[in-house]
C-alpha cells in the first residue's frame, strides 16, 4: 500500500524527540542548567558549549512533536469540528509557554519580592505580541508570495474572532484598574470555557488530509482515534518535558553572554516554546491552506489571551496561599498590557471582515518592530520622560487611534462579528483559502 511510505516521517519525528528526553529524563539537563535559589538570581553553573547542547537537542525535540502535532490535527478533523480541531491542537501547541509562564509565577508567589511576577507578565506579553507582530504576517507574506492574493479566512473563524475581541476589551480593565487579580483569572477563563462550547458544536467539516495524515485516516475509525489520541498525547509530554530546558538554556546562555535578561524571558523564551505553533500554521501555509494556517494562530492568539492570562492570578494565588493580594506588578507591566491589548484590538478589527491583506500585514508588522526597537533608536526619549516606557505608551495610543479609525470607516465589518455567538451553523461551502469572497457577503449582519 502506497501510504505505508508515511510511516518513515512519523518515525523519524518520533525518533528526533528521543535525544531530548533523554537529555531531560536522564539527569543530564539536572547537571548542566542553572537551578533557583530563594531570593538569589539564576545562577550559571555551566559553560556555553554544555548549556547550547542541552537547548539544541530539547528544540529537535519539540520540533519533532510539532510535526506530529500537524499530522494528528488533520487526522482528527474527521470526527470533530475543524474549529474544535484547531483550539485542541492550540492549546496542545501552546503548552510550553504556559509551561514557562507558570514556572515564573509559582516563583512569583514562593519569592514575592522577586523580579518573577515581572518575568510572567513580560513573558506572556511578549508571546502574545509575537502571535500577531510576527507569527500572522508570516503566514500573509508566504501565501502572497505564492499568490499574490489576501489571506481569507472561513466565516468559523468568526467564533475565535468575537471571543478574541471580548477578552481585549476585558484586558483594557486590568491597566485601568492596576492589578490582575483572581476574579479577572475567572473571567478569562469564563470566556474560553464559552468558547469551546460554541465550537464543539460547529457541524464536522470536510478535510483533505495530506502526507502521513492520510495514513492516520486510512485506518479504521477506532485505530485512528486511538493513533491521533496518543499522538496528540506523546507530542504534549515531550513539549512539556522539553520547554523547560529549551527556554532555561537559552535564558542562560544568554545571561553568559551578558544580553539584559528581561528581554530574553519576553522574546527568547516565547521564540522558543512556541516554535511547535509557528511550525505547525507554517506548513498549513506552504500547503496553500492559508486560511488554516491563520486559523489555528488565531486559535493560540485566544487561547494564550483567555487561558495563559487567567492562569496566571490563580496560578499565584496558589503558590502564595492566598487571594487577597493580586499578583505584585508595576506601572512598567500595566503600560505593557496595554500595549498587548492595543496590538490585539487592531488585529481583531483588521480580521473582521475574514481576510488578511499583505498590506495590512505590512502594519502589523511596522507597529510591532517599531514599538521593539524605538527603546533603543529613543533612549533620551524615555530616560527624559523618567517612565521608562514612554514610547511603548504613545504606540498603545498609536494601536488605538488605528483601531478607532478603521472601525469608524466600516463599523459593519466588526458588526458581522457576532455571527460568531451562535451556537449552530449549517455545513459551510466557503471558498478555499486562497480565494477571496465578494465584499458585498464579507459585511452580511445578522
Amino acid at each position: 500500500m502506497h501510504l505505508r511510505r508515511f510511516v518513515i516521517p512519523i518515525l523519524i519525528a518520533a525518533l528526533a524527540t528521543l535525544p531530548g528526553l533523554y537529555f531531560r529524563f536522564g539527569g543530564m539537563d539536572a547537571r548542566i542548567l542553572p537551578r533557583h535559589i530563594p531570593g538569589q538570581p539564576l545562577l550559571i553553573a555551566a559553560d556555553l558549549s554544555q548549556l547550547l547542547l542541552v537547548t539544541i537537542f530539547a528544540g529537535i525535540a519539540i520540533l519533532g512533536a510539532s510535526f506530529l502535532l500537524l499530522w494528528a490535527c488533520d487526522a482528527v478533523q474527521m470526527d470533530i469540528s475543524q474549529t474544535l480541531a484547531l483550539a485542541v491542537v492550540a492549546l496542545i501547541a501552546v503548552l510550553p509557554e504556559y509551561a514557562v509562564d507558570m514556572y515564573f509565577t509559582w516563583q512569583a508567589g514562593q519569592n514575592p519580592d522577586g523580579s518573577y511576577a515581572h518575568y510572567a507578565i513580560a513573558n506572556m506579553t511578549g508571546a502574545n505580541r509575537l502571535l500577531i507582530g510576527v507569527a500572522w504576517v508570516v503566514i500573509v507574506v508566504i501565501f502572497w508570495l505564492k499568490t499574490r492574493r489576501p489571506v481569507v479566512l472561513e466565516k468559523e473563524r468568526r467564533t475565535e474572532l468575537v471571543f478574541l475581541g471580548f477578552a481585549t476589551l476585558y484586558a483594557f480593565v486590568i491597566p485601568l484598574k492596576g492589578s490582575l487579580a483572581w476574579y479577572d483569572g475567572v473571567v478569562f477563563l469564563g470566556l474560553y470555557i464559552w468558547y469551546i462550547a460554541i465550537a464543539g458544536r460547529r457541524p464536522c467539516a470536510e478535510c483533505d488530509p495530506e502526507g502521513p495524515a492520510e495514513l492516520l485516516v486510512s485506518l479504521p475509525k477506532v485505530k485512528r482515534r486511538l493513533a491521533t489520541v496518543t499522538m496528540f498525547l506523546f507530542a504534549a509530554g515531550v513539549i512539556l518535558a522539553n520547554a523547560e530546558p529549551f527556554s532555561e538554556g537559552l535564558v542562560a546562555s544568554g545571561a553568559k553572554l551578558h544580553i539584559n535578561e528581561f528581554l530574553l524571558v519576553q522574546w527568547l523564551a516565547p521564540i522558543a516554546s512556541e516554535a511547535p505553533e509557528f511550525i505547525v500554521a507554517i506548513m498549513f501555509a506552504l500547503r496553500a491552506q492559508a486560511g488554516m494556517a491563520l486559523g489555528s494562530l488565531i486559535s493560540s492568539k485566544l487561547n494564550q489571551w483567555t487561558l495563559l492570562v487567567g492562569m496566571i492570578p490563580l496560578v499565584y494565588g496558589i503558590s502564595s496561599k492566598q487571594f487577597i493580594n493580586p499578583i505584585p506588578m508595576d506601572s512598567f507591566q500595566m503600560h505593557e498590557i496595554m500595549l498587548t491589548a492595543g496590538q490585539s484590538l487592531l488585529g481583531v478589527i483588521l480580521l473582521a471582515p475574514l481576510q488578511l491583506s499583505i498590506g495590512q500585514a505590512a502594519l502589523l508588522f511596522t507597529l510591532f518592530i517599531g514599538q521593539f526597537v524605538s527603546p533603543w533608536l529613543f533612549p533620551k526619549l524615555d530616560a527624559k520622560a523618567g517612565s521608562g516606557d514612554l514610547l511603548h505608551q504613545l504606540f498603545s495610543g498609536l494601536y488605538l487611534a488605528i483601531s478607532l479609525g478603521i472601525f469608524l470607516h466600516g463599523p459593519r465589518r466588526v458588526g458581522a462579528l457576532r455571527q460568531g455567538l451562535k451556537f449552530e451553523q449549517p455545513p459551510h461551502s466557503d471558498v478555499d483559502a486562497g480565494q477571496a469572497q465578494p465584499e458585498e457577503q464579507q459585511l452580511t449582519v445578522v
